[in-house]
């Protein structure tokens, strides 16, 4: 099969969706063929214990476009949509969940606003949901919460339905449970250009959610982790030294108005104050940041990837080359 030019890679996560597959594929299918697009599905079995990998590779035999990937266990969404993201070979990438939940039908719409519109990334907003308020209302909340750290305003990060440019997903990695902030991660990678389109949401029509509660904890400390690691993770010192910086100057503060107090003003029993034990942990908490950011700067500088940066284009010979790659 030819690949060069390629306009989609669809990539579909899925974990034990025998039943939905062979629906879904039949109606990316139809989509693309109606519309006259060059294309690729990519179903990545996550561990499934079902069928699922049985169902897939009957599925490739008789259709060239369908490519699979399985684990040997379960790994997570994020573990099987970066491998997918790495496998693909389309100009623009689009994914979606693997239990109908996601139409198909979106996927012309969100490939014009990426190779038409000059999109990086456009995330779906399933405006209208069909689930119970278990999952809506603490959806809704920490989307909220999302938005206000990140600084990008999208009504629904984890909406599986997404589409991207070839170079984003190119140049981002996504590990842990950090599915939920590929925009974030994108942003932080230089792709700012991020939008959003409000896609239709269908009812669960075989088997049950793979997701529990669990995730929005989860969730949200892999929210604390990327902001952290995007903002400082090459200057680990401006956090860490800022912190501590003031708070050994408060505690130094403190403890220089109970020396003056006690020297000058003939104030006594001040060790018994509970502002002087405040100075000395003020003191102590500021010089274990302070180190705590020096030790982060030395692992930094020794990490391989200190200096690497992601390139978007080169220029020579009069001539411009957009590229994918990190240099140092």
């Amino acid at each position: 099969m030819n690949t060069e030019g390629m306009d989609i890679s669809v990539i579909v996560p899925l974990y034990n969706e025998e039943e939905s597959l062979p629906e879904l594929t039949d109606w990316i299918r139809r989509v693309m063929e109606q519309h006259g697009f060059s294309y690729e599905i990519l179903l990545v079995d996550d561990g499934s214990t079902d069928g699922s990998w049985e169902v897939i590779r009957q599925l490739a035999a008789s259709d060239p476009a369908l490519r699979g990937i399985r684990f040997r266990r379960n790994y997570g969404k994020s573990a099987a949509l970066n491998t997918g993201f790495q496998a693909s070979r389309g100009e623009v990438v689009i994914t979606m969940d693997a239990d109908l939940q996601d139409s198909p039908d979106e996927i012309p719409e969100l490939y014009r606003l990426i190779a038409e519109e000059g999109f990086d990334l456009i995330s779906g907003w399933k405006k209208k949901r069909y689930d119970p308020l278990s999952k809506t209302m603490p959806s809704k909340f920490f989307n909220a919460v999302t938005r206000w750290i990140s600084g990008i305003h999208l009504h629904d990060f984890n909406c599986g339905l997404k589409s991207y440019r070839s170079t984003v997903v190119k140049s981002i990695e996504v590990y842990g449970e950090m599915h939920r902030y590929i925009p974030l991660l994108a942003k932080w990678a230089g792709f700012t250009n991020i939008g959003e389109k409000v896609v239709a949401h269908r009812a669960r029509k075989y088997g049950t959610s793979k997701f529990g509660l669990e995730r929005f904890i989860n969730g949200f400390l892999d929210l604390l982790t990327i902001s952290f690691v995007g903002r400082f993770g090459k200057r680990p010192m401006h956090l860490f030294g800022t912190l501590g910086s003031l708070f050994f100057l408060l505690g130094f503060i403190i403890l220089l108005y109970l020396t003056i107090a006690k020297l000058v003003y003939k104030e006594y029993g001040i060790a018994d104050r509970p502002l002087f034990y405040f100075g000395i942990l003020t003191l102590i908490v500021g010089s274990q940041l302070f180190l705590t950011g020096f030790l982060a700067e030395l692992v930094t500088r020794q990490a391989p990837e200190r200096n690497h940066y992601l390139i978007a284009e080169r220029l020579e010979e009069g001539k411009s080359y957009p590229v994918i790659e990190e240099t140092s």
